[in-house]
């Protein structure tokens, strides 16, 4: 799979979208904002520049994009107030692969403009925002050009399948049946995706390293586990489904088995220890904190107000179980890399199966499943 071309969110405003899909995303973007206060005040005490650069990686499009921005504007105005200092220059900078829906980003722009020109009046005077488009693992800006860094729900994300289980460069599945890591994975397959994160990782913070300034701050959220074991449920569970609603089709012959065989998806929820050891290695910058937390399945659903253990408010007062609310969320992120593999004229059945599995998943769980997010500040060494 060529993962510049196919790995983005669904585009558009359609009941498949991500723009309509990423309570979920908002629900981990709004338990972040705290930490991203934080570092802009450590940031902004040691060095109060007359122009910043603000980058936003992995920006995705809909309504998330340009809400992280307005609360990292919002809280610099705070800060800046509090300082009884000028609000700082704002270069706002938002990066994502290619094939993210950028229009329909920058169709949102003199919305966004308007709403920080009627709240910040003239306190904040110049906001150029631009739209970088790029894989993060690489560089992508100036050198020393970015004072403060974010990405959320982002660098869990791989740069490529690992080599070893890319179908391109192998007639040999390691991964028989499965799409990620799953209990039955050989250990050979365990290790290639923790080599392929380790490689990504240390790649995006050299790269970041020559992109920002000395103190320069950077808040990363991403995907986690709190066991050291990659193939717990918090980490790979909803894969396990997902790649049970593709073989129970083959099963049926409405898939090929070796299709399913050859897919792995490119990703990887590391652990603390695993994200640490490479920081330390890479050695630019400093922890300055970490916060892994919890979040349910359900926070993919757009009203938090449940009937029972099964159903779901949605906006528009329908019924709706979690198990289609969540498949939801699942396709509006991976159906462009399904599509590319299997052909869309599967999806709405793949879709269909996933959402009966974890409705039943979510009648044998004695609580409801939930994700493992870490969110990690750091600090440019000086």
């Amino acid at each position: 799979m060529e993962i510049l071309q196919i790995l983005h969110m669904n585009k558009g405003e359609g009941e498949s979208s991500y723009s309509n899909n990423s309570f979920l995303q908002k629900k981990i973007l709004s338990i972040g904002y705290s930490t991203i206060r934080e570092a802009m005040k450590e940031l902004l005490r040691n060095n109060f520049p007359e122009s910043m650069g603000v980058a936003d990686l992995g920006c995705s499009s809909g309504p998330n994009t340009l809400a992280v921005i307005s609360e990292i504007i919002d809280i610099l105005c705070k800060i800046s107030c509090q300082m009884s200092r000028p609000m700082p220059e704002l270069r706002i900078s938002l990066n994502d692969l290619p094939g993210n829906d950028f229009n329909g980003v920058f169709l949102s722009l003199p919305e966004f403009y308007d709403k920080i020109k009627k709240e910040k009046g003239d306190y904040l005077e110049s906001c150029y925002v631009s739209g970088v488009p790029g894989t993060f693992y690489g560089r992508l800006f100036p050198r020393n050009s970015q004072h403060f860094v974010h990405s959320s729900s982002s660098i869990h994300w791989l740069s490529q399948v690992p080599p070893s289980l890319d179908s391109n460069n192998t007639t040999h599945h390691l991964n028989k049946g499965k799409i990620y890591i799953s209990k039955s994975s050989p250990s050979s397959v365990l290790n290639a995706y923790l080599v392929q994160f380790q490689n990504d990782f240390h790649l995006f913070l050299k790269s970041r390293s020559e992109e920002i300034v000395p103190g320069g701050r950077m808040v990363l959220s991403l995907m986690s586990r709190s066991s050291p074991d990659p193939t717990g449920e918090e980490s790979c569970y909803q894969w396990e489904l997902l790649a049970r609603a593709l073989m129970s089709m083959a099963s049926e012959g409405l898939v090929e088995e070796e299709k399913i065989d050859s897919f792995n998806a490119p990703y990887y929820a590391p652990s603390l220890e695993e994200v640490k050891n490479e920081i330390e290695q890479e050695g630019s910058f400093v922890i300055n904190s970490t916060e892994a937390f919890e979040v349910e399945w359900d926070a993919c659903c757009p009203s938090t107000q449940l009937d029972n253990k099964f159903w779901g408010i949605t906006g528009n007062n329908n019924l709706q179980s979690r198990g289609q609310s969540f498949a939801n969320t699942i396709r509006a992120v991976v159906e462009p890399m399904l599509v590319s593999y299997f052909g869309y004229h599967i999806m709405d059945e793949v879709f269909r199966r996933f959402r009966e599995l974890v409705d039943e998943y979510y009648v044998i769980k004695a609580r409801p499943p939930y994700y493992i997010n870490l969110v990690i500040s750091l600090s440019k060494k000086v």
